[in-house]
């Protein structure tokens, strides 16, 4: 699997396993199959995992999967892993939030994950209203210094408070984002910025919880209420996107250049993605192993002009999402904010 270098001492397969579908809300979880598909991942290359505080039991689970396979580690069976977690306080604390309290998430982090030391905290805020994103990023900085942090991202900032948060001094690697062929917000000036501070995208929602697959060509529009949250949540950017019409008619054309390259659509989704500017990975939340075979095949196509061309074609017609990243997401009243839980990290 390649690989992007961030630092010349840190290094993450392009392909990274997410896991928000091992969180609440996606179905019963066997705990035995998970850990042996986080093996079946990392030995084919998949070495880097994307975890939360909010995603209830995850942490936990990757910290036993260490644990479980640390001989393998040690002896070098399996390579080296890079945990990305996040820290994503509270939306009721966010008025009120102070260094202890940063401290406590992390230090339970840490004692999750088994290590002693986090790789990668994603920070993230729910409101702007509240301007101490500011202050607790110089405080996620602080604990970097001591040791208990090795880099700092963020996750669904604004362009504007990722230069904020810049200016303060605060040194961000790494920007979690929602960015897929339906979604392309990121393109309008954080690109610019990412490019200026070298700060490579990890993506998520790239196959869009699934919908770009090959399981919605030509099937009808699921009804409500749909399987999971995932399904939920990217169910509502196809209508940003244009609606289900225009969605079917893009799998049909990402079906053409799938036939092409002799892969999936999902394949293809993924790879339009890594082969824009300042893609460092894609989260992949699949759910088993038996997606493995597909995903290695990324190593082996690239999308040439034509086929881009052929994309831009049906993009160019989209309506959306508008308006700042993730700024639909952040209205708590509205359908995209309204579907969210704010308060997981509540004890």
């Amino acid at each position: 699997m390649e690989r992007t270098i961030i630092n010349p001492d840190y290094s993450i397969s392009k392909v990274i396993k997410g896991g928000w579908h091992l969180a609440g809300g996606h179905g019963y979880i066997d705990e035995h199959v998970a850990l042996e598909d986080m093996y079946k991942f990392v030995k084919a290359g998949i070495t880097t995992f994307d975890c939360a505080d909010i995603y209830t039991g995850v942490e936990t689970l990757i910290g036993k999967f260490k644990k479980k396979y640390q001989d393998a580690f040690q002896a070098g069976d399996l390579p080296p892993i890079q945990v990305h977690t996040k820290y994503v306080p509270d939306y009721n604390t966010l008025a009120t939030l102070k260094k202890e309290d940063v401290v406590n998430i992390i230090d339970r982090s840490l004692k999750r994950l088994q290590v002693e030391q986090l790789d990668l905290v994603q920070f993230s805020w729910w409101d702007y209203q509240f301007p101490r994103y500011i202050e607790t990023a110089a405080h996620l900085s602080e604990l970097q210094k001591s040791g208990k942090i090795k880099y700092i991202g963020v996750t669904n900032f604004d362009t504007q408070r990722i230069q904020e948060i810049l200016d303060a001094g605060v040194e961000i690697t790494t920007n979690q984002v929602q960015y897929s062929v339906l979604d392309r917000r990121v393109e309008a000036n954080m690109t610019a910025l990412a490019q200026k501070n070298n700060i490579p995208y990890l993506c998520y929602g790239t196959v869009a919880g699934g919908f770009l697959s090959d399981s919605y060509l030509g099937m009808p529009d699921p009804k409500q209420p749909l399987e999971n949250r995932s399904l939920t949540k990217y169910r509502l950017i196809i209508d940003e996107f244009g609606g289900y019409d225009l969605f079917q008619e893009l799998l049909q054309t990402l079906r053409k250049i799938a036939h092409k390259h002799e892969v999936g659509i999902a394949e293809i989704a993924s790879k339009y993605i890594l082969q824009k500017p300042m893609v460092g990975g894609v989260i992949v939340g699949a759910r088993n192993s038996k997606h493995l075979n597909s995903l290695q095949k990324l190593d082996n196509f690239k999308l040439d002009e034509n086929d881009l061309n052929t994309i831009s074609e049906i993009t160019k017609r989209s309506k959306g999402p508008k308006g700042p990243f993730y700024e639909l997401e952040r209205d708590k009243t509205g359908k995209h904010g309204s579907i969210m839980k704010y308060n997981l990290n509540e004890t």
